[in-house]
């Protein structure tokens, strides 16, 4: 089974919230059909508004949701039945094959399939500096920035998804897919975010940290960091 991320951008001229509704009515059951599992929306929506501070842009327009979900085989010859489905449901759309990392798993606040997640998660496209490689950057994420990120912030569930190669032509030259989900207070208040309400010290020094770690290895020019709510259309174990 290989795993697939899809930015979805609504056909030109729906209004936002008429495309979530419609995918969320619709997409999940028809991707189930070719073989999809483990289907999960990020959806743009009024829910999470309060988080709009939060959003950073390099795609414009930029993504109106993320599809995560695994296919036998991500070879163009056996994935073309999905990406039919995806394509009428949507004005366009870019795909990438990616390697999961489970950091933190939803243990808290477990998926209903087909419900929306308790709180609200940060969907991150993010690209690495230009002037380190591949393994220094993978090492820094892996080795140090993963920890912080743990210690740091009110994350109940941290999933990395490291891009092995682009599927679509015009897919944006990311290097990982980040999920996160926070509680809902931490949309608009960065010290429920930082998991240091009532603290000052703590905020100062779990704010310094993620930013110093976060420049040492990502390209702040080439990001999309897009609050979402989820649905996860998976089968819980």
């Amino acid at each position: 089974m290989e795993k697939i991320i899809y930015a979805l951008w609504a056909p030109e001229g729906e209004s936002r919230e008429s495309f979530n509704a419609r995918i969320l009515s619709t997409l999940p059951e028809a991707l189930a059909k070719t073989g999809a599992t483990g289907i999960r929306l990020n959806l743009r929506d009024e829910a999470v508004a309060p988080a709009g501070l939060l959003i950073q842009q390099w795609q414009d327009p930029q993504q109106d949701a993320v599809l995560q979900l695994w296919l036998p085989s991500s070879n163009a010859m056996f994935r073309e039945p999905t990406d039919a489905v995806i394509a009428a449901h949507c004005g366009r759309f870019a795909a990438w094959l990616v390697a999961e990392s489970t950091i933190i798993p939803n243990t808290g606040h477990p998926p209903v399939p087909g419900q929306r997640t308790y709180g609200w998660s940060q969907a991150s496209f993010i690209s690495f500096l230009p002037d380190m490689s591949w393994d220094e950057a993978i090492a820094h994420w892996h080795r140090h920035h993963t920890r912080v990120a743990i210690d740091t912030q009110s994350n109940f569930e941290y999933v990395q998804n490291l891009i092995v190669k682009p599927l679509t032509e015009d897919a944006p030259g990311y290097g990982a897919f980040v999920e996160e989900c926070f509680p809902p207070e931490a949309m608009a208040d960065p010290y429920a975010f930082f998991d240091a309400v009532g603290d000052e010290e703590k905020f100062k020094a779990n704010t310094t940290a993620m930013t110093d770690s976060c420049a040492a290895f990502i390209d702040f020019r080439k990001i999309d960091i897009i609050p979402t709510s989820q649905y996860d259309f998976a089968k819980q174990n």
